[in-house]
């Protein structure tokens, strides 16, 4: 788990460092000449080995601090600071990231090839997880990423004919699911993700034809549904008038006549010519 580091202030360690160095050389030189040199051999001891303890850090930005292999703590404040001596300090950035994933070709759950990818925006939230619980956090994250996508795509069709099924063409929640997907995969590298979305989506070359020819027909018999729908409620409403107002009183063979016109009319694709009939219906 991530701890914070201990720190001073940079400038006041080098400062301090410089004036105890300036009083030995001083005190020296009123001395021989040997204990001159012996002075100015521990003024550039006291200068130069506590001199390794120094680090800039930059806004957004974590230094991950070990001495000889010991993970001692984290420095994540701006500024130039000073640090336990003979430590490494690992840069590890803080900022938001974003990556899109490669377009994967995977089978959905209707078995149809289709092409998917998603971008990904995270950040690194425990500095000491993403430096020892994984190799490389950011390698890492693209691999997850792309598994992750990989599940998703194969659990879910591209496009769903069956009423409460979601099909991964539903934006809101295929993001959401990807995003709690990926949350599970990442904390283990002390990731925190932010969001996922998919940013491409359509069936393989080879099959994209014949879906589009499919999609046309499911688009043409849902449209003409409707217009049925619709065609039938009409003719409805029209002979209950009829009757209600008795404006004409309508045996079964001429009410079935009627309803054949009327759908005639309204449920073709055509615009229709009227024909007057002079004559009776029983001649």
């Amino acid at each position: 788990m991530e701890r914070e580091a201990f720190r001073m202030n940079g400038f006041v360690i080098l400062v301090a460092l410089l004036v105890v160095a300036a009083a030995l050389v001083l005190f020296g030189m009123t001395q021989d000449e040997a204990f001159f040199i012996v002075c100015v051999v521990v003024a550039a001891v006291i200068v130069f080995l506590p001199a390794s303890g120094f680090a800039v850090v930059n806004p957004n930005e974590a230094k991950v601090v070990q001495f000889f292999g010991r993970y001692i703590g984290t420095i994540k404040t701006a500024g130039f600071t000073w640090t336990v001596p003979f430590t490494d300090k690992n840069r590890v950035s803080l900022r938001v990231r974003n990556f899109e994933t490669t377009k994967l070709k995977v089978n959905d759950a209707d078995g149809n090839p289709v092409e998917i990818a998603a971008v990904v925006v995270y950040r690194v939230v425990d500095t000491a997880k993403a430096s020892f619980s994984v190799d490389d956090y950011e390698n890492f994250v693209a691999i997850q990423s792309e598994a992750a996508v990989r599940h998703l795509a194969t659990s879910h069709p591209y496009d769903s004919h069956i009423e409460d099924r979601t099909s991964l063409r539903d934006g809101a929640t295929v993001a959401e699911e990807l995003t709690n997907e990926l949350r599970e995969r990442t904390d283990l590298a002390g990731i925190e993700l932010l969001e996922a979305r998919i940013t491409h989506l359509a069936y393989a070359p080879e099959i994209a034809q014949a879906m589009l020819v499919r999609q046309q027909a499911a688009q043409v018999v849902a449209a003409r549904r409707q217009i049925v729908e619709g065609a039938v409620g009409m003719v409805q409403l029209a002979l209950d008038r009829l009757s209600a107002e008795h404006v004409v009183e309508l045996d079964e063979e001429r009410r079935a006549a009627m309803v054949s016109n009327l759908l005639v009319v309204l449920c073709g694709d055509r615009a229709t010519q009227p024909v007057v009939n002079a004559g009776s219906l029983y001649a």
